[in-house]
């Protein structure tokens, strides 16, 4: 009996979108330092736990056998008292990039005649817009940024066409840090068409101090065609528990619904996010420390004679250009990990005193901070 040999089989392939689009880094843990306390300053991640009642919300769930509610029920009417708008204006997802995948899964990428649909952002701003997009279906249209780390709004709206679909602003900027302003953001919707949705991404919202900064909510009550994300990833300290949400008028919600994600959001985030809203004063007062801490960092870059963008996130940005890799490694070598963008720059969350200290000596010895422009 003979065996021939079976004939080649062609491998399983990708999307060729798959192979061309950039891959996520995320912030990598700190190296182990003898003799020194380690820090994760990479991810954006806030340094104190959630507020004891969330953590009390968190060990009452039992339910874990079951399915969450698809509609976040409680959730939806929590925020819909906390932000003073409709409950049916609110669509929850897996964090504020969950929500986003949701919104651009319905507005964006190809229909029946085959033309892709137009996605306009900043950049650098968020890296998973180009993944998120390109995932969709749309094409990415990146817009630079200005020099000192802000959105060129007057650029977007130059770029906007007939097969523009959705507009992302993300304010504060990440990784960047500069807060896009409301008189700014008024003139550019009015040069944008209607049929154009604006998403204004604020996942970093409540460490914005600056009383001329945008507020998304206020902006989409006066336009149809914008909405808002926000996150309980940051300020409210649930990363792990991946739970966000957008804002927009029914005549888009009724659509986002229809290709949301099925129990996206776990009644253990549920829970956890309505306790958080529910004692909002403790959170503030939380958010307050992380302010005070990138208050005293900025003051300290400043004084060592190193120019930074305007900081209203939980982060600072260090434009280093060709000098960001020897920076992270001269951080890891101090116990301290920074996310570093090649060839751009480096950012670094407010963590914990001693590693703001820690960091702000690591600038004082780098010599070339200070001859930034």
């Amino acid at each position: 009996m003979t065996t021939e040999n079976p004939a080649p089989r062609d491998p399983v392939q990708p999307r060729t979108v798959i192979g061309r689009m950039p891959k996520y880094v995320a912030g990598k843990p700190p190296r182990e330092i003898p003799g020194l306390n380690a820090y994760k300053l990479s991810s954006n991640e806030t340094p104190l736990p959630p507020i004891p009642e969330v953590m009390e919300a968190i060990r009452a769930q039992l339910d874990i056998n079951r399915y969450p509610d698809p509609m976040s029920t409680k959730l939806r009417t929590a925020l819909a008292a906390f932000l003073s708008v409709p409950v049916d204006d609110i669509v929850t997802g897996a964090g504020s990039l969950g929500a986003l995948t949701q919104i651009l899964a319905t507005f964006a990428g190809q229909d029946d005649d085959g033309v892709q649909d137009e996605v306009i952002f900043a950049w650098r701003s968020f890296e998973a817009y180009p993944i998120v997009v390109e995932t969709a279906g749309a094409l990415p249209v990146q817009i630079p940024l200005l020099a000192d780390g802000r959105h060129d709004l007057d650029a977007m709206a130059a770029a906007v066409n007939e097969r523009t679909s959705v507009i992302l602003l993300c304010t504060p900027n990440n990784p960047t840090g500069p807060a896009l302003l409301r008189e700014e953001v008024e003139a550019f919707i009015a040069k944008v068409p209607s049929n154009v949705l604006i998403v204004i991404d604020e996942a970093y919202q409540e460490f914005v101090r600056d009383t001329q900064a945008v507020n998304g909510i206020d902006t989409y009550r006066s336009h149809p065609n914008v909405m808002v994300l926000r996150t309980f990833s940051k300020a409210h300290g649930l990363a792990n528990l991946r739970v966000g949400y957008s804002v927009s008028h029914p005549e888009v919600t009724q659509h986002i619904r229809v290709a949301a994600t099925m129990f996206a959001v776990s009644s253990v985030a549920e829970d956890a996010a309505v306790a958080s809203l529910a004692h909002y004063d403790k959170v503030v007062e939380r958010v307050q420390r992380i302010v005070d801490e990138r208050t005293r960092v900025v003051a300290g870059l400043e004084e060592l004679g190193w120019k930074i963008p305007a900081a209203e996130g939980n982060f600072v940005w260090l434009p280093l250009g060709a000098n960001t890799a020897e920076f992270v490694e001269l951080a890891s070598e101090q116990a301290l990990a920074v996310r570093g963008f090649a060839g751009e720059g480096v950012r670094v969350s407010i963590g914990e005193e001693e590693a703001n200290t820690r960091f702000l000596e690591l600038c004082r010895n780098y010599p070339k901070g200070s001859t930034l422009s």
